[in-house]
This record gives structure tokens, C-alpha cells and sequence, in this order.
């Protein structure tokens, strides 16, 4: 018999009051926060199951002055508030209908038919939240020590019901896999790689800032691409040297990983490219400019940080110098752009105007030869800018007379 080992989680007051409300026979702790607690893991999320009805759920909780709130009512799924903690409490599915996308679902009262329905063994672990007693009836505790991720039952079935599983196959094969890759599930999702087409490009935008999130993807990622799943989903991709780079100046630099400067070394050093590929991910304008910057700067000379900075911005200034230079220069960026804020320019044409040049195209030249001098000298003080201001009237004059 496995039992939980003594967690945080284990002793919070609202999850009391939520087991205690449904009944500590009609609920158990499912999924992730077993998975994680059994590895000694940090626990974010404490999902539940029951069998009860979304009605009853509700009906419980209720009486006991929990509030509820029908987040996925349509799928069973409730968020319970108590004492500042918010748990999803899940009713027990059988599938009725997949299509790879979405499946109909029907209520069932089996913990072992909810299970059966869940993607990898690992991940269809439930526990008595009194007890903390571990149910696994599809080996996934022996998975989870041997760190083998395994489909539950046909690998090639649980796909069709859901292509993400492919996707999510070599997430939880970085995170929790040791050794070689489960053959049975390997060779299915390599099988399966052309149904990935068929998911919205959110969903295939979010596992894979997912899967380049881990502290070290490489390997997943080389991986993925051996096994066609970039030529399906992301032809441009290149997954060798600009990824090694990059992780490498991530330590280096002493910073976070960051999901979408790791999609940008996949990409080629074209903003053109880079912006056809987040607007096909449906990715956010302000992450489809940012991968277009960091294409367009990180392919040619690098520049100072701090001028590039000026240029295009703090973030991607830093970003491309992770990419693109060596670590040395990549530590030294971090280092210059550490509390270092874009500065302005401490002249406006008024101030040209004022030294006696007519408003118009002349200001506006003086001003952007001012600013381009003031930029290459890495930014002085308005003493070093009043001398430029000096020295650009000067020629100026002396080519109109």
C-alpha cells in the first residue's frame, strides 16, 4: 500500500472544509498534486473527484458556506472557494464521443472507468485525502518510480481521442521521463503526428511554450524534431545550435527561462518568417513583434545593448544578446541593462529653434544628428548634448552660407 508522504497541502483549512462538506467518502485527490507530492515536488494546483453530481456538489458545499462557482459546469467541473483556497471538483467521466478534439462525456460513478479515460499512468493516480492511501490501477506508481510515461491502455486510442497527447507525450517525458522514451507510446505519437494539424493553433502555441519553458527542452526538442513533429507543426524550425547558445548564455547570465526567447532561436534570423509563424500560432501582437525585433537584430553585427536597447526596447535588446552573442557578452548585457532604464534625449527642437533655426526640415536633421552622436556616446548628460546641439548648428550655418 503507498500512502502519501506529509505535504503542506495536506493541512490546509479550506481543503478540510471541502472534504469534509462532500463527504470523505465521495472524494478523492487525482492527478497531479499525487503525481507531484509522491516526487517531493512543489504542489501548485489540488484537483478533486467525486461521483457525486455537479448538483449535489454544489447542493454540499453550499450548505456549508463554500462558495461555488460553475467554471466547466458542462464537463462536471466546479471551483470551490474556502478559506482563501479554490480547488476544481471534478464529477467521475466515462467518454462518450471523441473526435481528437473535443470529447462528449457522459457521468459515471466508477473511479476506475475516470481513470481509464486519462491520458498516462502517471497521471491516473487518486488518493483518500484523510488517509493520504494511494489507488493506481493502471501501474502507474511503478511508471512513476521507474520514470517511464506511459499511455494508459492503447496508446493509439487514448491519441485519437485527444492529438494533443502527443504534445503532451514529450512534455511529460522531459519532466518526469528517465532513459528511453516508453517504445509502445513512442512509436504511436510518431505514428499519429499528421492528426496534430487538426488542433487549433492555440492549443499547439501553448504545449509547446510548455515544453520550452523546462529548464533544459534540448533534448526533447532534438527529440521532436528527429521524429518528424516539427516538420508538421513548424517547418522553420531549427533545432541545433541557437537553442545550445541560448541555454548556454541563460546560465551564463544567471537568468529565467523564457518560452518565447527559446521559440525565437528555433526560428530562422527572418522577421518576415518569425511574424508568418506567430500570426499561424495565433500568438499575441505584443509576442509576434517581439520575435520579429529579435529576428531581425540578432542575425547581423551585434550591437552595444544599451544602443540596441534605445532601439527596440529593454527586453529585446537583452533577448537578442542572449542569443546571439557568446557568454561572455551575453553576462555583460544582462549586467548593462540591470535597473538601466531608456533614456530621452535632453533637447527638443524648441530648444533648436531657439538658437535661431527656422522651424522645419533643418530641425528636424539637426535634431536626428544630435540624437544618432548622443546614442554612439552611450548616452551623456545634457553638458556632452549642449556641445553636439553646438557643433551640428555650427555646420549647419556653414552650409548656408
Amino acid at each position: 500500500m503507498t500512502v502519501l508522504p506529509d505535504a503542506e497541502w495536506r493541512g490546509r483549512e479550506g481543503l478540510a472544509r471541502i472534504v469534509a462538506a462532500l463527504g470523505a467518502d465521495a472524494v478523492k485527490i487525482v492527478g497531479g498534486a499525487v503525481r507531484d507530492t509522491l516526487l517531493g515536488h512543489p504542489v501548485t494546483d489540488i484537483d478533486l473527484a467525486t461521483p457525486l453530481l455537479p448538483q449535489e456538489v454544489t447542493r454540499r458545499l453550499e450548505a456549508a458556506d463554500i462558495k461555488v462557482i460553475p467554471t466547466g459546469i458542462a464537463h462536471g467541473t466546479v471551483t470551490a472557494i474556502a478559506s482563501g483556497d479554490r480547488h476544481e471538483i471534478t464529477t467521475l467521466r466515462r467518454d462518450v464521443e471523441t473526435d481528437g478534439r473535443r470529447a462528449t462525456i457522459a457521468f459515471a460513478d466508477d473511479w476506475r472507468e475516470d481513470a481509464a479515460r486519462r491520458d498516462f499512468t502517471i497521471n491516473a493516480l487518486y488518493a483518500d485525502p484523510a488517509t493520504g492511501v494511494v489507488e493506481d490501477w493502471f501501474g502507474g506508481l511503478a511508471d512513476l518510480a521507474a520514470g517511464r510515461v506511459r499511455f494508459i491502455g492503447d496508446a493509439a486510442l487514448r491519441i485519437a481521442e485527444d492529438h494533443l497527447r502527443i504534445l503532451r507525450f514529450y512534455r511529460f517525458a522531459a519532466r518526469f521521463g528517465h532513459g528511453d522514451l516508453d517504445p509502445a507510446s513512442h512509436a504511436a505519437v510518431v505514428a499519429a503526428r499528421q492528426s496534430l494539424k487538426s488542433l487549433s493553433r492555440e492549443r499547439i502555441a501553448d504545449e509547446l511554450t510548455r515544453i520550452l519553458a523546462l529548464p533544459d527542452p534540448r533534448p526533447i526538442v532534438r527529440q521532436m524534431a528527429a521524429d518528424g513533429i516539427f516538420a508538421v507543426l513548424l517547418p522553420e524550425a531549427d533545432a541545433e545550435a541557437a537553442l545550445d547558445r541560448l541555454l548556454a548564455n541563460e546560465g551564463a547570465a544567471g537568468v529565467a527561462p523564457d518560452a518565447l526567447r527559446r521559440f525565437a532561436a528555433l526560428l530562422p534570423t527572418d522577421p518576415a518568417v518569425a511574424e508568418q509563424v506567430a500570426s499561424r500560432l495565433r500568438l499575441s501582437t505584443r509576442q509576434r513583434k517581439h520575435l520579429a525585433a529579435l529576428a531581425a537584430h540578432r542575425g547581423g553585427p551585434l550591437q552595444p545593448v544599451r544602443q540596441l536597447a534605445y532601439r527596440i526596447g529593454i527586453e529585446a535588446a537583452r533577448d537578442v544578446h542572449l542569443l546571439a552573442g557568446d557568454r561572455a557578452q551575453a553576462a555583460a548585457a544582462v549586467r548593462s541593462l540591470a535597473g538601466w532604464t531608456n533614456p530621452v534625449l535632453p533637447v527638443k527642437g524648441g530648444d533648436i529653434v531657439a538658437r535661431g533655426i527656422a522651424a522645419g526640415p533643418e530641425v528636424a536633421r539637426i535634431l536626428k544628428a544630435v540624437e544618432a552622436d548622443w546614442i554612439a556616446e552611450d548616452f551623456p548628460g545634457p553638458a556632452r548634448v549642449a556641445e553636439l546641439v553646438d557643433q551640428k548648428i555650427g555646420r549647419s550655418s556653414e552650409r548656408r552660407q
